[in-house]
């Protein structure tokens, strides 16, 4: 089944996103990580799109939407999950499963602690809801949080660069010779346009307005139950393994698969965690 490539005006945006499948199947709503785009995507919604409809968004400054500068537009994550809450309801999308990684947790559960009856169920592959998840990769991050000058900036651009792309690609990849180096080339030229490197900085700097929603986040787990599926690529630096043991204290319904993998884990493990989305969500969709 084709997969559609379009755009969609939201706030004077371009907001380009991918969809497949039919509309009269349960949807899931893919949002992607750091430093992707719905690219990351890709292969999951062929394996998926006879049986779901699949819509996978750029944020602002990713991938093939709109690239507004930190001058022309407020890089963060409450102001992402506003264009995102926005763009689910001109696409008309009243109900969905919300697949979250990465900066796509923080966007994902922002949308479900305000709309939870729009939330069918939850997969989560490394995307952190928990202070247990925020290791040693976070530590110049959490530099900057405190102080953001020059030199803590310096640090965290080396992440902006085509060895630490390609480093979030392969890091714990059980057979790296399995990754195609056409996802590091695909996102290290946008990585790279100007003015990108700012937009990052900010995102970094705006992700320390998440730990203190955790709580939120976690009070929308225990009350609304949302039925839950975790693949978790095990050997994520970034988000380890630890940040994803802790859904389970909060969520009745919940599979838990962690995988033999890196960070993103759809690179190596794609067949199994659609086999294991095609059977979780329409067991648990009402």
């Amino acid at each position: 089944m084709n997969t559609n490539f379009q755009t969609i005006s939201i706030d004077g945006l371009d907001i380009f996103y991918r969809e497949a499948g039919n509309k009269e199947n349960p949807t899931i709503l893919l949002l992607h990580g750091f430093p992707t785009s719905s690219h990351m995507f890709r292969n999951l919604i062929t394996q998926l799109a006879e049986h779901f409809h699949l819509v996978a968004p750029d944020y602002p400054g990713f991938g093939n939407s709109s690239m507004p500068t930190v001058n022309e537009f407020d890089y963060t994550f409450d102001h992402l999950a506003d264009v995102m809450e926005k763009f689910t309801e001109a696409l008309e999308l009243s109900k969905y499963s919300l697949y979250v990684m990465d900066y796509g947790a923080p966007i994902g559960f922002r949308l479900a602690t305000k709309h939870p009856e729009r939330v069918e169920t939850l997969i989560v592959q490394n995307g952190n809801a928990y202070e247990e998840g925020l290791h040693d990769f976070w530590e110049p991050v959490k530099a900057y949080w405190h102080d953001r000058s020059t030199e803590n900036a310096d640090k965290l651009r080396q992440t902006f660069m085509l060895d630490a792309t390609k480093w979030q690609y392969l890091n714990g990849a059980h057979n790296p010779q399995a990754i195609s180096p056409d996802n590091w080339n695909i996102d290290q030229p946008l990585l790279d346009r100007a003015g990108n490197n700012e937009i990052q900085l900010a995102l970094f700097y705006s992700y320390r307005s998440n730990p203190p929603l955790y709580p939120q986040w976690q009070e929308y787990f225990r009350k609304y139950q949302p039925p839950t599926l975790v693949v978790w690529g095990k050997n994520d630096f970034i988000f380890p393994a630890e940040g994803a043991h802790p859904y389970k204290q909060d969520l009745n319904t919940i599979e838990f698969h962690l995988l033999d993998t890196g960070h993103f884990a759809l690179e190596e493990e794609c067949e199994t965690i659609a086999t294991h989305i095609r059977r979780f969500v329409p067991a648990h969709i009402a």
